[in-house]
C-alpha cells in the first residue's frame, strides 16, 4: 500500500471517539476447574496467558472474539480467537456492537496493548481491570473505512502467516535434506575396503587423536574484556557446529592456569542436565587461542577435525556415546570411555570431500534458518508502521490523535 493511498483513505474522513465500553461489551469468563481439562478435546481454555491453558469438550464463546488477558505475568494482552472456545475467569472476552467491527476493534486494541500492560495493578498477582477497558477511548470512523482498514492490516498479517509456512516448510525440507547427506557420507559398511578409489578403517577416537580435560574456569571469572574462553554449559546453548569467537572473557591471570584449545580443535561437553547434550562439541576455527572450563575437553587430531565433528551428529555416534553416559539428574561421560567411541576412518582425501559437501548443506540450512526471523520480523515492522498509520487519527478528522 502506498502513502498516497493512506492519505487518501484517511482524508476528510470524520471519525467520533468514543470508550470502548460504548461501542463493545466487555464480559469476564468463568473458571473451569484445571482437574477437568484434558490432553486432546476440541476447544482451548483462554485464561490469563498468552497460548492455550488446556482444552475441554465445551465451549462458552464463539469464533472469532476477542480476548484480553485479566490476569497474571500477560495481564494486557490482546488475542483474536478463531474458533470456539472457554473464556477462563482470568480473561475478557470484547465484543463488539453494529458501530464496529471486531477486527477493527482487535488492531486498535493490539496497537495498544502496551498501553493496557502498563495499567497492570496489583502486588501480587498483578491484573488489568475491567474499567480500564471500558474507558479505553477508541476512534470509530464509518463503517465503510473500517473495512478498508480491516482489509490492508489483516493482509499484512497474513503475509507474514504465509511467509512464516514458507520459510519454515522450506527450512524442514534442509534440515532433512542435511540429515539424508549426513547419514549417506558418514555410513560405512562392516568391511574394511581398500581398493585404490576408496581406502578407509574402523578406528577409535583415542587412536587418531588425543583429549586434554579443561579445569578451573567459572562463571564469576568472566570479565567483559580480556582473554578469550568457552564455558562448557555454554556449548549446548550459545554456540552451534563451529566457532571463531567466543563470547566470554576472563582475565590474563585465570586464562594463564587454563587448558588451551587451537585452531582446527575440537571442544566437547562431558556433562550436562540431558544425554543429548552430553558430548555435544564445537570446532574452534578461530586464529588464536581459548581457554576452556571443567567439566568439557579438547579433542585434537592431525585428521580433519570438522569430519570428525559431522560423525558426531550421527546416530551411529550418539547409540555408541548413549552406552557410556553415567549419571541420572546429572549426566557425565568421562574422556576414557569417548576415547574407546569406534567410528570410520576414510583417508584424508575423502574426509575433506566429505566435509566440503556438508558445509555446503549446512550453509543452506543455516541461510534459511537466519532468513526466517529477520523476514518476519521485517514483515512486523510493516504491518505496525501501517497499523500506526491507519488508526492515528488527528484534528483534520474533528478529533484528537488516538493515545499511543
Amino acid at each position: 500500500m502506498t502513502e498516497s493511498r493512506m492519505t487518501q483513505l484517511l482524508k476528510d474522513t470524520v471519525v467520533e471517539w468514543k470508550k470502548l465500553g460504548d461501542v463493545c461489551e466487555i464480559i469476564k469468563g468463568k473458571q473451569f476447574n484445571k482437574r477437568d481439562m484434558l490432553e486432546e478435546a476440541e476447544y482451548p481454555v483462554i485464561n490469563g496467558g498468552i497460548f492455550a491453558s488446556g482444552y475441554v469438550e465445551v465451549y462458552n464463546q464463539v469464533s472469532n472474539t476477542i480476548t484480553v488477558s485479566q490476569g497474571g505475568a500477560s495481564a494486557g494482552f490482546v488475542n483474536f480467537i478463531e474458533t470456539k472456545f472457554w473464556l477462563g475467569a482470568h480473561a475478557f472476552a470484547i465484543l463488539s456492537n453494529e458501530e464496529v467491527l471486531n477486527r477493527y476493534v482487535y488492531h486498535f486494541l493490539k496497537m495498544n496493548q502496551k498501553k493496557i500492560q502498563s495499567s497492570q495493578k496489583g502486588a501480587g498477582i498483578p491484573s488489568v481491570s475491567k474499567t480500564t477497558l471500558i474507558n479505553l477511548e477508541i476512534p470509530i470512523p464509518p463503517l465503510e473505512t473500517q473495512n478498508e482498514i480491516v482489509e490492508i492490516l489483516d493482509k499484512m498479517t497474513s503475509y507474514v502467516t504465509e511467509l512464516t509456512t514458507e520459510l519454515t516448510t522450506e527450512l524442514a525440507l534442509r534440515r532433512k535434506q542435511y540429515a539424508f547427506y549426513l547419514d549417506k557420507l558418514l555410513t560405512f559398511p562392516e568391511e574394511v575396503v581398500s581398493d585404490g578409489k576408496l581406502s578407509w578403517h574402523w578406528t577409535t577416537l583415542g587412536e587418531v587423536g588425543t583429549f586434554t580435560r579443561g579445569s578451573g574456569l567459572q562463571k564469576k571469572d568472566f570479565t567483559e574484556i580480556g582473554s578469550p574462553v568457552i564455558h562448557y554449559g555454554q556449548i549446548y546453548t550459545k554456540y552451534d557446529f563451529e566457532a571463531d569467537k567466543t563470547i566470554s572473557f576472563t582475565s590474563e591471570e585465570v586464562f594463564n592456569k587454563l587448558k588451551k584449545a587451537r585452531f582446527g580443535d575440537i571442544v566437547m561437553a562431558t556433562t550436562s542436565e540431558n544425554i543429548i547434550d552430553v558430548g555435544k562439541s564445537v570446532v574452534w576455527t578461530g586464529n588464536y587461542e581459548i581457554g576452556i572450563s571443567g567439566d568439557m575437553c579438547i579433542y585434537r587430531t592431525t585428521q580433519n577435525a570438522k569430519y570428525f565433528a559431522y560423525y558426531f551428529q550421527t546416530n551411529d555416534y550418539q547409540r555408541q556415546k548413549e552406552r557410556k553416559v553415567t549419571g541420572t539428574k546429572v549426566n557425565r561421560i568421562n574422556v576414557s570411555d569417548i576415547g574407546k567411541i569406534i567410528i570410520p576412518l576414510p583417508d584424508l582425501k575423502i574426509q575433506n570431500k566429505i566435509v566440503e559437501i556438508l558445509d555446503r548443506f549446512q550453509a543452506m540450512t543455516e541461510n534459511v534458518s537466519g532468513l526466517l526471523p529477520k523476514e518476519i520480523e521485517q514483515r512486523h515492522k510493516q504491518y505496525v508502521y501501517y497499523r500506526e498509520k491507519l488508526l492515528t487519527f488527528n484534528s483534520n478528522n474533528g478529533s484528537q490523535s488516538a493515545s499511543h
